[in-house]
């Protein structure tokens, strides 16, 4: 059974995963709209794993037989100054998930509650993979901001398909 606190903070971080895909979804307009169909691509494929790491929380909630409650979500930012703006918004964005990844650890490690920190263990090292990815590409696009093409090369050149993770958690509905 899940601490009270934890299960708490969970459904919370289950709001902030979907705010993340939703940013997500608006930085992939955005490029798609400049004609950059690899970069959005990219972008589009992160959303998806945001919204996959929402699923995971609330198959996790579920298993813990807790009801998992969907928070409302707040509006992404739809609107860029340049190409580099919303790389620059994905990474702060990335950062501030792995400060709320750290935090709902500690919560389950205060509560003694070792299951569900168990369970996030594998967001931490996602998240280290998420930043590190994102800081990439911010440098990518702020070295070339003024040839896209440089940028769409880039990411065609470095965009693998990875293959399924055996240790990520279950995703709800999948």
């Amino acid at each position: 059974m899940a601490a009270p606190q934890f299960v708490s903070a969970l459904n919370e971080q289950v709001g902030h995963e979907f705010d993340a895909h939703q940013q997500y979804v608006a930085i992939a307009t955005y490029f798609d709209a400049q004609t950059m169909p690899r970069t959005a691509a990219l972008f589009y494929a992160q959303a998806l794993e945001e919204r996959d790491h929402a699923m995971m929380m609330v198959q996790y909630l579920l298993d813990a037989d807790e009801v998992p409650r969907i928070p409302a979500l707040s509006a992404p930012r739809c609107e860029f100054a340049d190409v580099v703006e919303p790389v620059a918004v994905a990474l702060e964005q990335e950062r501030r998930v792995t400060d709320q990844i750290n935090a709902l650890t500690l919560v389950a490690r205060e509560a003694g509650d070792l299951a569900s920190e168990q369970f996030m263990q594998w967001f931490i090292k996602e998240q280290v993979e998420e930043v590190a990815s994102m800081g990439d590409l911010l440098a990518v696009v702020t070295r070339s901001q003024d040839h896209v093409d440089r940028i769409e090369e880039w990411v065609a050149r470095e965009s693998r398909s990875e293959a399924s993770d055996p240790t990520a958690p279950r995703i709800a509905g999948a």
